[in-house]
């Protein structure tokens, strides 16, 4: 399966742009079961989630480096198996810039017979729309010449049409219910910052309501605060308000979220870097936050980085946060460039 998605020393509360790919990518990555669930349920039904799904990254990028991209997108290239015991590979593309792109279908079936011509392998290919064009739905990219044809056709999710079934998406339990009423959100409330916080609010406040576990609540969290971003002023309130939340119900889960903050504002100033060309200052900023979480020198953690590409310097920004010594970054860095 393949899935395309089209999203400093101190966090950064308004990023320069809405950067929603590093969000969507993270959550089809956790919840890539539930995903399949809400949004492709026939499919759902004839795989064997007994058998463990695997992200072909390492595949996808042989394809994606000849490919030429043009706007940035998260992809995803995942093998499955059926119930029949079958193997099969899905390639699942999610359009998450904001207006339509007529490249779009054309990128899709580029992907698919790449994959197909260098790994001789059938893909199932699926969109996701995430632009605000309620008349743009592409399913299909194909030619003809002299009767010669050739194209693909895809199932493809557009996103807008859930502003019509919202009940549905309140009575949902699956996680992607949450991402996609984030999504629809945040497009709603570009521009008014005081009904965004109206909704961000809410959106938390549900979490805790459909009693998920604490892994759960922090990681939906985590793609509710980076995709509905407040000004500083309205996120103090915000994290008043969820403070009061979790003493009322007795969850301490705040650390948590000020983990979030953190990762996020380290997660754009890496991200700003590479996107203005400068990837080694997104370096050094990344050394000099983990030399000081760990009490070393900047130049004994700079080796780490030797050999990892761009994406994989975002990765290791994201979870450094969570490293426990700089042994297990070291590790992690390790385990990078060994899935290239």
């Amino acid at each position: 399966m393949y899935v395309e998605l089209t999203e400093q020393d101190e966090p950064v509360t308004v990023p320069n742009r809405a950067d929603y790919d590093s969000p969507w990518k993270k959550a089809l990555e956790v919840y890539f079961k539930e995903f399949i669930d809400f949004f492709f349920p026939d499919m759902a039904a004839d795989l064997d989630w007994s058998r463990e799904h695997v992200f072909l990254d390492k595949e996808l990028q042989q394809v994606a480096r000849e490919a030429v991209l043009g706007r940035r997108y998260v992809d995803k290239l995942v093998r499955v198996y059926r119930k029949n015991g079958h193997e099969e590979w899905v390639l699942a593309h999610i359009e998450v810039q904001g207006q339509p792109d007529i490249n779009f279908p054309k990128r899709m079936y580029t992907y698919n017979y790449r994959i197909f011509d260098r790994f001789d392998r059938k893909v199932a290919s699926l969109a996701i729309l995430a632009d605000d064009s309620p008349t743009w739905r592409p399913d299909h990219y194909s030619y003809e010449l002299w009767g010669s044809k050739a194209g693909l056709w895809f199932p493809s999710v557009k996103l807008l049409e859930y502003k019509e079934k919202w009940q549905k998406l309140e009575e949902s339990t699956n996680p992607f219910a949450s991402v996609v009423m984030a999504h629809l959100k945040a497009v709603e409330t570009a521009g008014d910052n005081e009904k965004r916080y109206h909704w961000k609010l809410y959106l938390i406040k549900r979490l805790y309501r459909l009693g998920y576990e604490k892994q759960n609540v922090i990681r939906l969290f985590e793609f509710i605060d980076w995709v509905m971003a407040l000004p500083e002023d309205l996120e103090h309130g915000l994290w008043t308000e969820i403070q009061k939340i979790e003493e009322e119900r007795k969850m301490e889960y705040v650390s948590s979220v000020e983990r979030i903050g953190i990762r996020k504002g380290i997660q754009q100033g890496i991200q700003q870097g590479i996107q203005q060309g400068t990837q080694q200052e997104a370096l050094k900023l990344l050394a000099r936050l983990i030399a000081r979480r760990f009490q070393v020198s900047s130049d004994s953690v700079q080796p780490i980085f030797a050999g990892l590409t761009t994406e994989q310097i975002e990765e290791l920004g994201e979870r450094f946060i969570e490293a426990e010594n700089l042994d297990q970054i070291r590790e992690w860095a390790d385990e990078l460039r060994q899935s290239q």
